[in-house]
């Protein structure tokens, strides 16, 4: 079913939102009709999300031999990454490798342990590892998060089932309450993407990056909302009854209004 929902670009575009099922429609299709691979989207994914962090910060480039990760002058500031042991949470991992690439000090905290991270996910984090970037424990999380100039919020997608709990949840509420700016990665974690219920826990970003189409749970979304374009093609919305074509001929990430 085609939801009423929209959004519109600043040149006053109309985006369709969808819900989660529609959301995990597109994905399969992509996946099993088109043949894209979840690792591919998630590049892409992160890759933008890697992207906004920098616009941000408003950063400008510094010769990397200057760029110690501590955010004095000249040196690249330190970013905390929250991140789940699904899809969304290896975006997250893979936005911390293409920053870890930029000689940003980037700080790793997972919803769970390693071992139980699994899929593609699993495979961003044994990158990762190979690049010497370990996960910090709950201990550390509150100073990496002070630390921080942004913290990515990469924990919980559009799959949130009921109110986060464990370890989730404890981030959540850490992220609220010491992270000074926040990025989140498709949705706040802890928002229904179709409703925009909030059952327990939620993240309070300043900045939304959603993936493919925006969700109706966002619209009413306090904070600035973009969409990134992740390499679905038009066919695959058109196949779920949505005309959609990327707004933008030089951008793969724009700003929604409501």
């Amino acid at each position: 079913m085609v939801t009423s929902v929209t959004f519109r670009t600043a040149a006053g575009l109309t985006v369709p939102a969808v819900t989660a099922d529609q959301m995990r429609e597109v994905d399969r299709i992509a996946v099993d009709d088109f043949g894209l691979g979840i690792l591919q989207m998630m590049e892409n994914a992160g890759r933008n999300l890697a992207l906004n962090v920098l616009d941000m910060l408003d950063w400008e480039e510094v010769p990397a031999q200057t760029a110690t990760g501590d955010g004095g002058p000249g040196q690249r500031p330190e970013v905390a990454v929250l991140a789940g042991s699904g899809g969304n949470g290896g975006g997250g991992l893979c936005c911390a490798r293409h920053l870890n690439n930029r000689g940003f000090r980037v700080s790793v905290l997972l919803s769970k342990d390693p071992e139980e991270l699994k899929g593609a996910a699993a495979n961003q984090l044994r990158v990762l590892r190979a690049a010497d970037i370990e996960p910090v424990g709950l201990v550390e999380a509150d100073q990496a998060l002070r630390r921080s100039r942004i913290v990515v919020d990469a924990l919980i997608g559009y799959s949130l089932r009921g109110a986060p709990h464990g370890r989730a949840a404890e981030l959540i509420d850490r992220c609220n309450e010491h992270g000074s700016r926040v990025l989140s990665l498709d949705l706040p974690s802890g928002l229904d993407a179709t409703t925009g219920g909030a059952p327990g826990a939620l993240v309070h970003p300043e900045r939304t990056l959603t993936l493919a189409l925006p969700k109706t749970g966002l619209r009413d979304l306090s904070g600035a909302l973009y969409l990134a374009d992740i390499g679905i093609p038009p066919a695959v919305y058109t196949a779920i009854g949505l005309s959609f074509v990327w707004p933008s001929g030089d951008r793969y990430s724009i700003r929604l209004e409501t």
